[in-house]
């Protein structure tokens, strides 16, 4: 079984299908970000995209991350998709959230972590930079491994490994607010 018969060629997974879009389209955009809704604040074409997940993964490959579940704290933006596809790439389980405001607790996330069991949080270095100037006592902020992926290098992609992943594999956790009660993944 296929995931997808892109262009005539078939993947078997989402890492194929990124890999074939980015020999096959050089030039074309994958992702544009549009700041407001309307105004375009950055764009991603699928080679460069490629090589950002590449990087991204093989860093969380030097941590064994594979298998494992990731927090992504991350404002709206292209960073984010750079992340999601650096834990695809990595064999790891995103688990998307919000970056926490300087009001709020952090008991949310909290929640989310034990129940994915997520030991590490991909963020960036300025929402990394707030976290740690407001909650860095705190037991959750200390236990967690934080990596900014903006300031991992792009020559590390030449170190990724392509891990063992099908359409099985889970990729991605969502979780519920948490407005009624604890989040639950979904």
């Amino acid at each position: 079984m296929h995931l997808a018969n892109f262009t005539d060629v078939k993947v078997d997974n989402l890492i194929q299908l990124l890999q074939q879009q980015a020999t096959r389209y050089p030039q074309r955009n994958a992702f544009i970000f549009l700041k407001d809704g309307e105004t375009e604040a950055g764009k991603l074409t699928y080679p460069a995209l490629e090589k950002r997940a590449r990087a991204i993964a093989a860093q969380l490959q030097r941590l064994n991350m594979a298998g494992k579940s990731a927090l992504m704290l991350y404002p709206p933006g292209l960073e984010f998709i750079e992340a999601f596809w650096g834990c695809l790439y990595a064999g790891v389980v995103a688990v998307p959230a919000f970056p926490p405001k300087r009001n709020q607790k952090l008991a949310r996330l909290e929640a989310m972590a034990t129940d994915a069991q997520a030991t590490l949080a991909l963020t960036t270095t300025s929402v990394l930079s707030n976290i740690q100037q407001y909650w860095g006592e705190d037991p959750f902020v200390r236990n967690l491994q934080w990596v900014a992926s903006n300031g991992i290098a792009d020559n590390l992609e030449s170190r990724w490994v392509e891990p063992d992943v099908s359409t099985e594999t889970l990729a991605f956790l969502q979780y519920t607010s948490g407005s009624t009660g604890s989040p639950k993944g979904v």
